[in-house]
């Protein structure tokens, strides 16, 4: 944060609390001071880092490619696009991720199975498409927010490119992930969007 942000800032919560202690008297002053402290709680638990994410290029494996799966990878022209993006697996390491997709009653109700076992099989469909381009992976579940599983990815898989494969703009959730990688990814970044397998 900038330095001269601070006084504002620090202005901005201080000023209404004041008011209220003059205006209104203490059981007033302290209910606004409860409400501007909740407001800040609800605001940083709502901030995400903003920093780079994966290693820096000279840390970079450029023979390794992490392949995030927002989508299954089915569409042939997605799997011949990850396929040459891979260069066939002959130059080294691919590393297949499937976020698990906790709905929001299952992750209340820390019920996370069920997401999991949808995450392996997308990872099934999609290693086996891509084992029958030619291409050998390893495959791993992920945290179920995309950025946090491919930043989690890449501290023990520096790769140099990262691929989200997604099923494009009406999956919304994909589509933010893709803009906030394009943003933050230090490797190479690719956004492949899959379409159904009879296509």
């Amino acid at each position: 944060m900038k330095p001269w942000k601070l006084p504002p800032i620090v202005a901005a919560i201080a000023v209404p609390i004041a008011f209220a202690f003059y205006l209104g008297g203490p059981a007033t002053g302290v209910a606004v001071g409860a409400l501007v402290a909740v407001g800040i709680v609800v605001v940083a638990a709502r901030q995400r880092p903003r920093g780079g994410i994966g290693p820096a290029p000279d840390r970079a494996d450029p023979h390794r490619i992490l392949v995030v799966l927002a989508d299954r990878l089915e569409d042939p022209r997605a799997v011949e696009q990850v396929s040459r993006l891979a260069n066939g697996g002959e130059s080294g390491e691919v590393m297949v991720l499937a976020p698990a997709h906790i709905g929001f009653l299952d992750r209340w109700a820390s019920d996370v199975e069920a997401a999991r076992r949808e995450a392996q099989q997308r990872l099934v469909l999609s290693v086996a498409a891509l084992a029958a381009a030619g291409v050998e992976a390893e495959a791993r579940v992920g945290d179920e927010d995309i950025v946090q599983a491919v930043e989690d990815q890449l501290g023990s898989f520096p790769a140099g490119q990262v691929v989200l494969v997604s099923a494009g703009e009406e999956d919304e959730v994909a589509a933010q992930a893709a803009r906030e990688l394009r943003e933050r990814l230090r490797p190479a970044f690719h956004h492949v969007v899959s379409g159904p397998a009879t296509r």
